[in-house]
């Protein structure tokens, strides 16, 4: 497996922004990623995990040390119980493949994920959410790397302390290598039925949300316990009201960087954005919040290549 350097990570993540990664690498396999590791430890490298990039803002400075982007690729079908399967997937495979793999094998259930960008590592890394339905609904097991010793582990749904947009991945001590589903075993009809539903899924998303240049949701919903106030009678959770509520949709912008007219928290880019101009616009809308409505949001977008959170 070849360590490159000096590569470019502008062209690798969805704001297409940001700077060069000093060290980069896809390892294919169990053993190219142990190697990985080895290199990063034997050179002191600080190591980053990257999927697709569709959730992650990267430092116009670029990234010090090692960014690994798996490209574990393989599924199978473990076995078939009562009506279930149990398939694995490596960390590098994209939630579209996963979706297609299941279905061309009668099998539902992903297909509520249809039309979002992510790999099976970032969306376990970050418990991928979309309306009642979470990843972690369907994980029961995975594989991890543990970063120090290189040593490979089996864990179970319970290591993994799932929650709203995060897991004990988060930690940054393990690495996410595979992980095993449990879907719906059904029939041709079955699954023709779940790509008539995927067809309408992706269908409502693009109606809703921007397509590119965006990493989705920017900030995370506010827990209830965070607010201490009602609007006409609730607690209001999301974020986005919020936004709308101060007029930035379609409206706030920053340089290259503004919020999309489509959806209050979604921030998307121009070909003249840079990652400073999505900063200094998630900063305005935090502090229009926190002036406002005395809440400050806090970020979903994960941030690579920041020694210090950049935002309030």
């Amino acid at each position: 497996m070849e360590i490159e350097k000096n590569i470019s990570l502008k062209n690798k993540n969805w704001f297409r922004t940001g700077g060069n990664a000093a060290f980069f690498c896809q390892p294919e396999n169990k053993q190219e990623f142990q190697q990985a590791l080895e290199y990063a430890k034997n050179n002191s490298l600080t190591v980053d995990i990257m999927g697709l990039g569709a959730n992650i803002l990267v430092n116009d400075a670029g990234v010090d040390g090692l960014v690994i982007r798996p490209a574990l690729r393989k599924i199978e079908l473990l076995r078939e119980e009562k009506g279930d399967a149990f398939i694995q997937a490596g960390a590098g495979v994209t939630i579209h493949q996963l979706i297609e793999w299941c279905l061309d094998n009668n099998m539902t259930g992903l297909e509520e994920f249809s039309a979002i960008p992510g790999t099976v590592g970032g969306s376990v890394y970050n418990n991928l959410h979309y309306f009642k339905y979470a990843f972690s609904d369907f994980l029961v097991s995975g594989e991890v790397i543990n970063k120090k010793t290189g040593i490979f582990e089996s864990i179970d749904k319970e290591w993994f302390g799932f929650g709203y947009d995060k897991s004990t991945l988060h930690s940054g001590e393990y690495f996410l290598v595979n992980a095993v589903f449990k879907v719906k075993k059904g029939t041709e009809i079955d699954a023709a039925f779940a790509r008539g539903r995927r067809v309408e899924i992706i269908r409502h998303r693009l109606a809703r949300y921007p397509g590119s240049r965006t990493c989705g949701c920017f900030f995370k919903n506010f827990d209830i316990s965070d607010i201490d106030f009602e609007i006409e009678g609730k607690k209001i959770i999301h974020v986005g009201y919020y936004f709308d509520k101060l007029g930035y949709k379609g409206k706030l912008q920053v340089g290259g960087a503004g919020v999309s007219h489509q959806h209050a928290n979604m921030i998307v880019t121009n070909d003249e954005a840079t990652s400073s101009d999505i900063i200094g616009l998630a900063r305005k809308m935090q502090e229009g919040v926190k002036k406002e409505f005395g809440l400050i949001p806090q970020p979903e977008c994960c941030f690579l290549g920041f020694k210090d959170n950049p935002l309030l």
